[in-house]
C-alpha cells in the first residue's frame, strides 16, 4: 500500500506511523471492549493507559493481559500491509510503542509495574518479529516471468 521510492519521504513515514497507531488503538479498543467491556460497569481509557490495572492478580488484569498479547499480533498483519519492507519494521514496531508509552505518561505517570513493562516488551517483540517474518515471505517470493515463445 504504502511501498515508497528510494528516496527519503517523511510525509510518507509519518502518515504510516499514524495509520499503524490508529489501527493499533482501534484493535485495542475492539479486544478490550470484547473482553473487558462486560465485566465492568463503564468502560473508559483507563483500561488502556492505566498501568496499574495490567495485573496477574485479578482477572480482569489477565483479560487486559490477553487483549494486549493478541492485539500484538493484529499489529504484525499492520506491519504487514501498510509498512511491507522487514528491515523497517523494528523502527515501526519500537515508535507505536514508545508513542504509546508516551501517552501512558501523560495518563497516569512512568509505569511502575514490572508486569506492565514485560507485557509491552513482549508485545514489542512478538510484533516487530512476526511482522519481519511475514515482510520477509513476501520479499522472497519468486517473481513470476511469463516467456512466449514461438513454437518451431
Amino acid at each position: 500500500m504504502f511501498y515508497g521510492a528510494v528516496i527519503w519521504d517523511p510525509w510518507l513515514i509519518v502518515s504510516q506511523i499514524v495509520c499503524l497507531q490508529c489501527l493499533h488503538y482501534i484493535s485495542l479498543g475492539l479486544l478490550l471492549w470484547l473482553f473487558v467491556g462486560f465485566q465492568v460497569p463503564r468502560f473508559t481509557l483507563q483500561y488502556f493507559f492505566d498501568y496499574s490495572l495490567v495485573s496477574a492478580s485479578s482477572t480482569i488484569g489477565w483479560t487486559i493481559v490477553a487483549a494486549f498479547f493478541l492485539n500484538a499480533f493484529a499489529g504484525a498483519g499492520y506491519l504487514f500491509l501498510l509498512v511491507e519492507r522487514a528491515k523497517k519494521c523494528l523502527d515501526f514496531t519500537a515508535t507505536m510503542y514508545i508513542i504509546h508509552l508516551f501517552f501512558c505518561l501523560v495518563y497516569g505517570g512512568l509505569p511502575s509495574s514490572l508486569i506492565w513493562w514485560f507485557v509491552n516488551g513482549v508485545c514489542l517483540i512478538v510484533t516487530a518479529v512476526l511482522g519481519e517474518w511475514l515482510c520477509m515471505r513476501r520479499e522472497l517470493r519468486e517473481i513470476p516471468m511469463r516467456i512466449n515463445r514461438p513454437s518451431v
